[in-house]
């Protein structure tokens, strides 16, 4: 009961937030240059700080020693989703604009802002260290790995097209300098001003909030008729909520199996962050690179929605792992 209510009293307020965005957008409080300037803050200063506080508050160096063994379990299950979301776009024949959101669907969750308030909320404090094997690994993958596959897949790009003109800014998004610093520092060992952390950390938690309202001006663009679910729509959900947990399920009773010990505790954290909804920020990021923005918001606001059916459903499967 406490994992229903949690999860639906957390996708209520992310809800009532697009509403928000929804209705400014509507009534033309926004206008058409806000969209551009809301993905320009968020993408290049709100969450690399956000990124760069939220490791050096939770990581220490003997931390993310101890945790590196556990890293494991999840590398495997983001290269077998990358490889399966990616076999899937070749089969499925999905669209250019819309193959780099749905590997991401499979791949990377909404980790940080959603699946951590879950996290603490069905588990406790304990649990903490298990959630940060997840996500670091979900932070690498998502601005290493999964913004290059939303990058290449720009439909107005030709063959060629970019060749003597590519933009090498583009193999270190602000996002990943963000983590890739945070972690030089962290091992570094400098300590950060509270009056820089404090600032940091004011200007990083506009990223969830806006990012929620920046779905809703896509889906006042766009029209609520926008929201269904079509062929690439229920693969990627799928993809969320089946693969990519059933991924973790199999790596972890393997492990297991083979007489590796793994606290319970860990095991279900790993698992429930495994089926987090996408990322918040998913339809800024392709929009970025001319995508199918609708289908991106589609994606995100669905799994968001649909979190709160799937988490009491996963909280009964790992009392039998």
């Amino acid at each position: 009961m406490t994992a229903f209510l949690t999860s639906v009293s957390s996708v209520v307020e992310i809800v009532l937030v697009i509403a928000l965005g929804y209705y400014l957008r509507r009534t033309k409080k926004f206008d058409d240059k806000f969209k551009g300037s809301i993905s320009f803050l968020i993408m290049n200063i709100a969450l690399p700080l956000s990124i760069f506080v939220s490791v050096l508050n939770n990581l220490t160096r003997s931390k993310l020693v101890s945790l590196s063994s556990g890293l494991i379990y999840v590398l495997i299950s983001f290269i077998m989703g990358y490889l399966i979301s990616w076999l899937l776009v070749k089969v499925l024949k999905v669209r250019p604009g819309r193959r780099g959101t749905f590997i991401n669907m499979f791949v990377n969750a909404n980790t940080i802002f959603i699946g951590l308030p879950l996290n603490m909320a069905l588990f406790g404090q304990v649990s903490l260290p298990y959630f940060l094997i997840y996500y670091v690994a979900n932070t690498v993958s998502t601005w290493a790995i999964g913004v290059f596959f939303i990058s290449a897949d720009d439909p107005t790009k030709t063959k060629g097209s970019s060749k003597g003109n590519f933009n090498w800014r583009k193999l270190l998004p602000a996002p990943l300098l963000g983590f890739l610093v945070a972690l030089v520092w962290l091992l570094i060992g400098l300590p950060l001003p509270k009056l820089i952390n404090d600032t940091f950390s004011m200007v990083g938690g506009i990223v969830t909030p806006l990012s929620l309202i920046y779905i809703g001006i896509v889906l006042a663009d766009a029209g609520l008729k926008s929201i269904h679910f079509d062929r690439d729509t229920v693969v990627a959900l799928l993809g969320r909520f089946v693969i990519a947990p059933a991924i973790m399920i199999a790596i972890v009773a393997l492990f297991k199996a083979n007489g590796q010990v793994m606290p319970n505790i860990e095991s279900s954290t790993l698992i429930i962050q495994a089926a987090a909804p996408g990322l918040a920020v998913l339809p800024i990021l392709v929009g970025q690179s001319h995508g199918d923005v609708e289908y991106a918001t589609n994606v995100v606001t669905t799994s968001t929605v649909l979190f709160v059916i799937v988490v009491p459903i996963l909280m009964q499967l790992i009392r039998f792992i």
